[in-house]
């Protein structure tokens, strides 16, 4: 059995072990997560909804609160309002980011609540009782261990990074390392914000100001969408990868297609957030206590394996 499924198997049985031997009093368990600004978010916002309603309509004495913010600072003061006037059991947060949400949910933690951190991680880990999230320097390090191998240990790169977050320094670290002891070279590396138009526009300079790139690592699908319409527009012919990140629907598809610029992909699945929500009230009901770490997998993927994370239902 995989550590994830797994993981799944024993959440499950905890929360089925749980049964009716609940509080008295309904326990409270706050999500809080960015709204739906792109892909990847429509996702997380997607999979907590679907948690919220499945566990409230499950388990009668406890109540998920999903809360969703356009930014940092608004996201702060949903803190504030989730835990005025009532006790929070459980806080299930997805921080936009790491430096502005640090204090405010160590703020909650103080006041007794268990916090479970996904994604985003904190600046401070000790804040955290439980973190769950796709394995970024593996997200990283195996896009560049692709390209090291498809370029011959040599080329020009340019770098598309997200928002300045644990997770995204987590991925650019595992890009050095797999780069590392090769001839690849980075011409440039700057902010995206984890956004296409951004991301387009990163794009533009990158090709204006390099005449020669062999190489894009995006480091996020919505920006990789961006990326590839700024290389399309541009009728550039050196380029011979742009790579991204995440498992979005439509560059699953590409990788399934054979596409020869993105030809391969990893998967950070945005269905974590329900993962983190459920082993949460595990927690409060269960007869045992969830600590700890979860890392999901990344593997890379490729033609042979697209299938497995294809979900074209799905909202990303």
């Amino acid at each position: 059995m995989t550590r994830s499924k797994w993981v799944a198997a024993a959440t499950l049985g905890a929360l089925l072990l749980a049964g009716q031997a609940l509080a008295a009093d309904k326990k409270v368990v706050a999500v809080s997560i960015p709204a739906a600004d792109h892909g990847w978010t429509a996702g997380v916002v997607y999979h907590a909804q679907a948690a919220a309603k499945e566990i409230n309509a499950a388990f009668p004495d406890v109540e998920v609160v999903v809360k969703t913010s356009p930014s940092a600072t608004a996201q702060v003061s949903a803190l504030e309002d989730l835990s005025a006037g009532r006790k929070l059991d459980a806080l299930v947060i997805l921080p936009h980011t790491s430096e502005e949400l640090t204090m405010p949910v160590k703020a909650v933690k103080d006041g007794g609540t268990f916090i479970t951190v996904v994604d985003r991680g904190l600046n401070d880990p000790a804040i955290q009782d439980l973190y769950v999230a796709g394995d970024n320097i593996a997200v990283g390090r195996n896009t560049a261990k692709f390209l090291v191998d498809k370029l011959g240990g040599k080329g020009n790169l340019v770098v598309l990074r997200g928002i300045p977050t644990v997770i995204d320094d987590e991925r650019i670290k595992g890009f050095q390392d797999g780069i590392a002891g090769s001839d690849l070279k980075i011409l440039d590396i700057q902010y995206a914000n984890w956004n296409s138009d951004d991301a387009f526009k990163l794009m533009q300079d990158y090709l204006a100001k390099y005449p020669e790139i062999d190489a894009v690592w995006a480091n996020d699908d919505d920006m990789l969408l961006g990326v590839l319409e700024a290389i399309k527009e541009s009728k550039r012919t050196e380029i011979k990868y742009a790579l991204g990140g995440n498992g979005m629907k439509e560059i699953i598809k590409k990788v399934i297609d054979g596409d020869a610029m993105t030809p391969v992909e990893t998967p950070y699945p945005p269905s974590m957030i329900k993962t983190a929500i459920y082993m949460t009230v595990a927690n409060l009901v269960g007869h045992a206590p969830v600590r700890g770490a979860v890392k999901l997998d990344a593997p890379l993927i490729t033609k042979e394996n697209a299938e497995e994370y294809y979900f074209p239902d799905s909202p990303f």
